[in-house]
């Protein structure tokens, strides 16, 4: 029997295209200078290779929690909504990189953090919340 997670496997899939737009657009800025190695001292190639670099600093994370965390408790609101709330205010961000959103940037930090920290706290919180069955009841066992 196949283990669906929907909220890891939407998330994954939607921070999958979010990575490939940011990359697409770090490419077509530096191709726009020539093709340089790095940011060649420019501006918006470094905005945008910060923000597509960013992206892939934390979303490794966050993507793992959110899988481990749905497969300890299974599917609930709170984890749609961290995940969606992440992935919006990674969004956010190359927006901010550039200026074109003033607070862009602070804020999908701010969040981007919190969201780390948050599902964090609760992975590890996660082992000492599971109570056990009374004593003489066994757990059933999966099927297949």
């Amino acid at each position: 029997m196949a283990i669906i997670l929907p909220i890891t496997l939407t998330s994954a899939g939607a921070a999958a295209l979010i990575n490939t737009w940011l990359a697409v657009r770090a490419g077509q800025s530096r191709s726009a200078i020539g093709g340089a190695l790095g940011d060649g001292g420019n501006a918006r190639v470094l905005a945008r290779s910060r923000a597509h670099a960013n992206f892939a600093e934390y979303t490794p994370f966050v993507l793992i929690l959110i899988g481990l965390i749905e497969l300890a408790e299974g599917s609930s609101l709170w984890l749609w909504a961290a995940s969606a709330i992440y992935l919006a205010a990674r969004l956010l961000h190359p927006f901010g990189t550039e200026g074109i959103i003033k607070q862009g940037r602070f804020i999908s930090t701010i969040v981007s953090l919190l969201a780390l920290l948050g599902l964090g706290l609760y992975a590890i919180s996660l082992p000492y919340r599971v109570k056990p069955l009374p004593q003489g009841i066994e757990a059933p066992l999966p099927k297949g």
